[in-house]
């Protein structure tokens, strides 16, 4: 028999307070439901474990200019970033959250998947992370580190949720996604689970966002150690452009099923020019296994162990067999005896800087929009007051063969004045948005 809401609050009203108290929490509970069951947060020590591991990178040079994140691997003496942190260069700091730095060698790169190795000759920071032979399972929690937006030592927290995603139709690598939140800086940094294993480093957030959008993608640890162990071979260039058959491109051809790739351009000389394939072709098969989109293309070419693969095209509505041949297109350089190599400038003059002065010099006529002066903040029109601290005097301009960074006081419109460094040596390359997608035509994949 169910009771009527006047009994209820008559037995209400009789009821002594504290009596009423346990009522009162199950009412509550009725009313909001269970909801939802949340893991528990890793403890502080595995969270630490991490800090100590993650390290922050830095330009080896006088300017000492934030690049990204690393993370310590293994023994501690290896160190792992995504590759584009490092911007081309060889040597670069690494820092941990003590305060505590060291120069590393970039060792090995591969700029398509996006991985680096430095080394340092001694574990100066301690132990590495333990990464994880096992990928994380589909709604894990994880725990991102690294540098967002250059706040260093910073954690965020989220699930996993897509054990496998290509991103890029062209490289060969099925990433972690997940919704911890990243930005520019985070690149490099690791992704962690609750138990403190390396998951991954965190590579890239959605293209075309500069700032977190809830997409975050990490290289997996399998990846790495392959890497690392020198199992992984170079991503191999066949020259092709690449699109999709769509539903409308596979009528358009008399195709059955909108199935493979259909091919734009190819660059002559390589590897597909070399084997016959021809713009107009349609890729089916590689050794046997289906090209349904470009992205199996890539992943394809990365399991072929040899030199050869067999190719299966549609051209002219019959199917066609060739075979790819994978060997290097690449030319080897050899130096002649009467050859030398570039060498380093060792000395600029003010013109050689692109500063280009008037009669009486030290007014900026001009300075050269491709100059190193103009990429540190000198304008047309400033006065040049002081060269390294040393006062100018009219006519006479001091260190004109410059052979070190040059401090200039400048004097702008309006009489404001201002210090500019000018450093041609420098290796701080200037910041600029990164993505893969193509601006002309997203659906085209370059091979």
């Amino acid at each position: 028999m169910t009771p009527t809401l006047t009994g209820l609050r008559r037995t209400l009203r009789r009821a002594p307070l504290v009596a009423l108290i346990p009522l009162a929490a199950l009412m509550l509970l009725l009313a909001t439901g269970p909801g939802p069951l949340r893991a528990a947060a890793a403890p502080e020590t595995v969270l630490n474990r991490g800090l100590d591991a993650t390290l922050v990178v830095l330009s080896d040079d006088d300017d000492a200019a934030f690049l990204g994140s690393a993370v310590l691997w293994g023994d501690g003496t290896v160190i792992v970033t995504a590759d584009h942190v490092l911007k081309g260069r060889r040597r670069v700091l690494v820092q941990d959250r003590h305060g505590r730095f060291v120069s590393a060698e970039v060792t090995a790169r591969d700029p398509v998947r996006d991985i680096a190795i430095l080394r340092i000759d001694e574990p100066v920071f301690g132990k590495g992370l333990t990464p994880a032979d096992v990928l994380p399972g589909l709604g894990d929690e994880v725990y991102a580190i690294g540098a967002p937006l250059e706040i260093e030592y910073t954690v965020t927290r989220g699930i996993v949720s897509a054990t496998a995603r290509q991103v890029e139709a062209h490289v060969p690598v099925l990433l972690i996604q997940h919704d911890a939140a990243m930005n520019p800086g985070s690149s490099g940094g690791a992704l962690i689970g609750s138990d403190g294993r390396l998951y991954g480093i965190n590579t890239r957030i959605a293209d075309g966002s500069r700032l977190f959008a809830g997409i975050s993608y990490a290289i997996p640890a399998q990846v790495i150690a392959r890497f690392i162990a020198g199992e992984l071979a170079p991503v191999r260039d066949l020259g092709l452009t690449v699109r999709p058959v769509t539903a409308r491109i596979a009528r358009a051809l008399g195709l059955d099923t909108a199935a493979g790739v259909l091919v734009d351009d190819v660059a002559q000389g390589g590897r597909g020019w070399r084997s016959g394939v021809e713009a107009g072709d349609v890729l089916i098969s590689l050794d046997g296994q289906p090209i349904r989109r470009p992205g199996d293309l890539s992943l394809l070419l990365a399991g072929v162990s040899g030199d050869k693969a067999q190719l299966v095209i549609r051209r002219d509505g019959v199917e066609v067999s060739l075979l790819l041949d994978l060997t290097d297109t690449t030319p080897r350089l050899s130096l002649s005896d009467g050859a030398r190599m570039a060498a380093k400038v060792d000395h600029y003059t003010w013109e050689k800087l692109g500063i280009f002065l008037d009669d009486a010099g030290r007014r900026v006529v001009r300075v050269s929009r491709s100059s190193p002066a103009y990429r540190a903040g000198l304008a047309d029109g400033d006065e040049i007051v002081a060269v390294n601290g040393e006062p100018v005097r009219e006519g006479v301009m001091p260190d004109t063969r410059i052979d070190g960074p040059v401090l200039l006081l400048v004097r702008r419109n309006g009489g404001r004045t201002m210090h500019v460094m000018v450093d041609p040596w420098t290796n701080v390359l200037p910041d600029v948005p990164l993505g893969g997608a193509n601006a002309l035509d997203p659906a085209v994949s370059v091979f």
